[in-house]
């Protein structure tokens, strides 16, 4: 039996766009595209937003991002879609492009189509029918720790790949701006967080431990799996912080969203995958593996640990002040902040245990 394919919702009220107008430019920009599209919008979108459009038997997806102000470098719709069609060559779990926008006059935003991967997206939690016992949930665990490392390996000599970022340096850039992003985003009452940005400063790894290709948003509600076989993974989503950069970055970056059942009952709430099932690696356990299946030391990971926290709480609370300041009305963001305050508390408690 095939699992359940995962499917889009009404559009929210404060998401919707003129769709007469993107109809216009789709038609104009890829072929066969005939009569009036149904439109329906995937749950999730904290931060870009993400459509379905279905032309009869013919689906795309639209990514754009919120409305509402948007951090400098963030929401960058056409970069991403040229990652996504350079890396395809090499990497085959990246979608198809169909189409790029960059006038405004359309939907207000740069916006691009790609092609629509039919399949599962897991959520909070892992669905009955895929039919996996604790076996079949390591398996698919480490399919998808496999599936990084294969990103992780590609050659970065290819032309069109070095062009994706810059590479060495990743680290020290990495921890300065999102120090300065985390200070342009606070708002009253929020945890300064001064002494975890230099913490993360003084014991940042003096080089990168290699200059890969890097996911930098990697987490298994990013990934599609097959209906018919969910061990199979068939699409990677969400490729707009890719660049070139250290790879254990990229993996301290997923274990910030990797929730495991002993975790503590706040944490728990953060729990958008089904990282606490039965089978699943613990995030020690995670860092084990992809050390044996790349040979790369990973016995300092405390660093990459506390800044994928740190980045997520500036990810947390930008989206905070964005609800702050009425730019968004979404209900889910209201809780943000002390979000962030949490993840500032749960930083420190990394820190102590490193004993650094």
């Amino acid at each position: 039996m095939s699992a359940a394919i995962d499917q889009p919702r009404p559009v929210r009220a404060e998401d919707a766009f003129d769709l007469a107008r993107v109809d216009a430019f789709l038609k104009e920009h890829i072929a066969g595209l005939t009569g009036a599209p149904e439109l329906g919008q995937f749950p999730g979108g904290a931060s870009n937003l993400t459509y379905l459009l279905r032309y009869g038997d013919r689906e795309l997806v639209l990514r754009r991002p919120p409305p509402g102000a948007k951090a400098k470098s963030a929401h960058d719709m056409l970069r991403e879609a040229e990652v996504m069609a350079a890396l395809r060559p090499h990497y085959p779990y990246a979608p198809r492009i169909l189409a790029t926008c960059h006038d405004a006059e359309v939907l207000g935003c740069d916006f691009y189509v790609m092609e629509r991967l039919a399949g599962v997206i897991l959520r909070r939690e892992l669905p009955a029918d895929l039919g996996l016992d604790t076996a079949g949930v390591r398996a698919l665990c480490t399919g998808f720790i496999d599936r990084l490392v294969e990103l992780h390996r590609i050659d970065t000599s290819d032309p069109v790949i070095a062009a994706l970022g810059k590479g060495e340096g990743y680290i020290a850039r990495q921890v300065a701006g999102w120090s300065e992003r985390y200070r342009q985003a606070l708002t009253d009452g929020s945890d300064p967080c001064e002494d975890v940005m230099a913490w993360l400063a003084e014991k940042q790894p003096p080089s990168e431990t290699a200059i890969c290709v890097i996911h930098n948003d990697y987490r298994l509600d990013n990934v599609v799996l097959d209906p018919a076989d969910p061990l199979t993974i068939t699409g990677v989503l969400d490729w707009e912080m890719t660049t070139l950069g250290d790879p254990l970055m990229d993996l301290g970056g997923a274990l910030a969203y990797w929730v495991q059942a002993d975790d503590d009952p706040v944490f728990q709430s953060f729990r958008r995958q089904p990282t606490h099932a039965p089978g699943m690696l613990t995030r020690r356990e995670v860092v084990d593996y992809y050390g044996e299946r790349t040979g790369w030391n990973v016995d300092r990971f405390d660093f990459h640990e506390v800044f994928g926290l740190f980045r997520l709480q500036v990810i947390v609370q930008q989206i905070y002040r964005r609800f702050a300041l009425g730019q968004t009305s979404n209900p889910q963001f209201a809780g943000f902040g002390d979000a962030a305050k949490y993840l500032a508390q749960r930083c420190r408690r990394r820190i102590a245990a490193s004993g650094r």
